[in-house]
């Protein structure tokens, strides 16, 4: 007993030491905040409000951090000083602050607590805080004789006007003052044109007229350039620049032996009458990714004038050499499209963007699965219900608002809103999962069994509710689209090659089989069907040559040769390798490069190289283990493997092709503003520009993912004032 107790108070005392140690470290913050703040350095409220640690009755340990009104005494949370200073000071909540001023930085509106010569006042600036906050004996008692406010004709505004009349006192009074240091001419220019590029690769996300902002022509002030119109800005430098990345692109194409064709943009959800941004970049074997051009057209487009652009785009940077064109990978064609390309030139690769096929998958799973309509109208049933019904929803917002912390209603969609049914069946169930515990205490409240004499509904929905069944399925379909988008996201984001189709599509029902386990779905055996029909569906013979050529997929035996891994292709897969490496090579070589590939298949590669092509290096961006050298994959080809004459052709004009179409389709702003200005020539420069750096740093996260990313940081006041304060040291 003894000991339990003992036990139980070194529990508690444990408890108590480390929320002491919670609040004194909450209180140095903040009186490091205070120290910077009171030297000019930080918000102005921190003059009136005093940060104390707080003990509970009966314990020597402080318990909380607090914040007390230095005019009043009264004691707040610190949680957020700011909302205190506005709700207390500002608004007039405080009986002792009666100087609305004190809340306003500007130095012109600190007149209004002592009025002083018009000689004193500084020039305006809303930069500018008070040296010398007043003491807190003065802000309770003020002064022995009151001197009454400064009133002005125009109110509080006039302060300003009156700073400036003074400012210009000043500078009549001394005219050879000094100006500001301007940048010297050659930095003045360089600085120019790094600001002028930087307008260029932001197309959409900054407006050039933005440039024309005040606030905006005062920096270039401030920091020694002199004011220049944004016409004048954007048009000096744009031409110049246009031509010496077009001329930079050109070069790079005529030094690559070969190159594929990446468009992306046909597969739109646009109307016919609607514009869209089709994009075609260009991937060469030493890993570059260029954007060539854009083109406007409406969604809906048919596939023999995708076919007879991209035609026209492979004739024209070849140059009369077909040959250079390895091969075309597109978001949208039918096979046979792809087909007719290829009947064009028989050395083209032509792929569907494996993108595209993953988000199609969850479409089909969306509209043949069973399970996923039946989840998919629970769900919309239950959050129309909530939503609707007065009563109800008050309950489940208050449980919402215990659990969560905030409250808002459940997202839904109309009824008969066709266009959108995925995207908003997915946002619906989320929000079910997301508000399970909220939605299934709702239903256990007193008032809810009131609303089940008064609504019959109510009783439906409290047992679908309380059916384990309906939330076991909800996890289910969630796990099952969340799997698939995350794969999705994966390869948006790293780009595979084809040697990796077959096996990321391994990869895909391995997880499959692993979900259907866990939720023994009835549906299994149609998703399973789902995958084999898109997998045939996406399939082109050049995935199993590639696999089998790329040196990365060489397994090691059991004499320690690295040999092509045949065995896992099927017997229909390994035709298709030589079928396809003849189809590549000219007529009087086809039977060398299959007497090569035998050769290829029987002793692979040195195993020094093997290990060499195939070593990994922790990528510190990501986490995950990535190949060292990606290039070495194409290079030991060229240099190591030589005596294979004609299947060396073969082997690298197939293992560098992309999977994926990856283009502007991420970049809706760059393709709004491409469209809103479809007829400006400048303005689809400036989009040329921003697609060219855009691609070139592989920057494929679209402008509403990253602008989420800074927006969802952190926002304690009180720790951002800290760093703030610590910076302007």
């Amino acid at each position: 007993m003894e000991a339990g107790a003992k036990e139980s108070a070194g529990g508690e005392g444990g408890a108590e030491d480390a929320t002491a140690r919670a609040a004194k470290k909450r209180y140095e913050r903040l009186m490091a905040v205070r120290s910077k703040a009171t030297k000019g350095k930080g918000a102005w409220y921190w003059a009136h409000l005093e940060p104390i640690l707080v003990t509970a009755a009966g314990s020597p340990h402080p318990s909380a951090a607090k914040l007390r009104c230095a005019l009043c005494s009264s004691l707040f949370s610190a949680s957020n000083p700011s909302r205190t200073a506005s709700e207390h000071l500002k608004r007039g909540a405080c009986p002792n602050f009666s100087s609305p001023s004190a809340a306003d930085p500007s130095p012109s509106l600190a007149a209004a607590v002592d009025p002083v010569p018009i000689s004193s006042l500084p020039p305006a600036s809303p930069r500018i805080r008070p040296q010398h906050p007043p003491s807190r004996k003065r802000a309770i008692t003020g002064p022995s004789q009151p001197k009454p406010p400064l009133v002005l004709s125009g109110g509080k505004e006039d302060l300003v006007a009156l700073a400036r009349l003074e400012d210009s006192v000043k500078k009549l009074k001394s005219p050879m003052a000094s100006p500001a240091v301007a940048l010297p001419k050659p930095q003045a220019d360089a600085a120019l044109a790094l600001l002028a590029d930087w307008l260029f690769e932001s197309g959409g996300a900054v407006s050039p007229s933005a440039l024309d902002h005040p606030k905006f022509q005062s920096f270039l002030n401030q920091v020694g350039l002199s004011p220049i119109p944004s016409r004048q800005l954007a048009l000096s430098h744009l031409q110049a620049r246009y031509l010496d990345v077009l001329s930079e692109s050109e070069a790079r194409i005529r030094d690559a032996a070969f190159f594929q064709l990446a468009t992306d943009g046909w597969k739109s959800s646009a109307t016919p009458s609607e514009h869209t941004v089709v994009s075609l970049v260009l991937n060469l074997p030493n890993g570059t990714t260029l954007f060539h051009r854009s083109l406007l057209t409406t969604g809906g487009a048919p596939s023999d004038y995708a076919e007879e652009v991209l035609w026209d785009a492979v004739t024209k940077l070849c140059g009369g050499l077909i040959d250079r064109c390895a091969g075309v990978v597109a978001d949208r064609f039918k096979k046979k499209a792809l087909q007719n390309l290829e009947s064009r030139n028989q050395r083209m690769v032509n792929l569907s963007c494996q993108l595209q096929a993953f988000n199609s998958l969850i479409k089909d799973f969306s509209r043949r699965l069973p399970l996923f309509g039946r989840v998919s109208a629970n769900c919309l049933k239950l959050a129309n219900f909530v939503n609707s019904q007065s009563q109800v929803r008050n309950i489940f917002l208050k449980y919402q608002l215990e659990e969560h912390g905030h409250t808002r209603l459940l997202r839904s969609r109309p009824s008969g809103d066709k266009a959108t049914d995925l995207a908003a069946d997915f946002l619906v169930l989320e929000d079910v999962m997301d508000f399970a515990r909220p939605i299934q205490m709702a239903v256990l409240d007193e008032d809810y069994k009131v609303v089940c004499v008064e609504e019959p509904m109510a009783k439906d929905m409290a047992e679908l509710i309380q059916d384990g069944r309906f939330w076991t399925e909800l996890e289910a379909v969630h796990s099952l689209l969340m799997l698939l988008k995350a794969m999705a996201r994966e390869i948006e984001m790293e780009r595979p090659l084809i040697g990796q189709c077959l096996p990321l599509w391994d990869e895909l029902r391995s997880k499959i089989r692993e979900w259907s386990t866990k939720f023994n779905a009835v549906d299994g055996g149609l998703v399973d069907s789902l995958i084999e029909k898109s997998f045939r569906k996406n399939y082109h013979p050049a995935w199993s040559a590639a696999f089998v050529l790329d040196p990365l997929f060489l397994v090691k035996d059991t004499s320690g040769k690295y040999l092509p891994p045949f065995k896992c292709l099927t017997s229909e897969q390994d035709k298709d390798v030589d079928r396809l490496i003849t189809r590549l090579v000219s007529t009087e070589e086809a039977h060398i490069v299959l007497m090569e590939m035998m050769k290829w298949r029987s002793e692979g590669l040195d195993p020094l190289y093997a290990r060499a092509v195939q070593e990994k290096q922790h990528d510190p961006s990501t986490g995950k283990m990535r190949i060292a050298n990606p290039q070495s994959r194409r290079l030991v080809w060229e240099t190591c493997l030589s005596e294979f004459k004609c299947l060396q052709k073969v082997a690298v004009r197939l293992i560098f092709l992309h999977a994926t179409s990856i283009g502007l389709k991420g970049h809706s702003t760059l393709v709004r503003w491409m469209c809103a200005h479809a007829q400006s020539a400048a303005a689809q420069k400036i989009g040329f520009l921003t697609a060219y750096s855009k691609i070139g740093r592989r920057d494929f996260l679209n402008d509403e993912e990253k602008d989420a990313e800074v927006l969802n940081m952190g926002d304690d006041d009180v720790l951002s004032e800290f760093v703030e304060a610590s910076s302007s040291v």
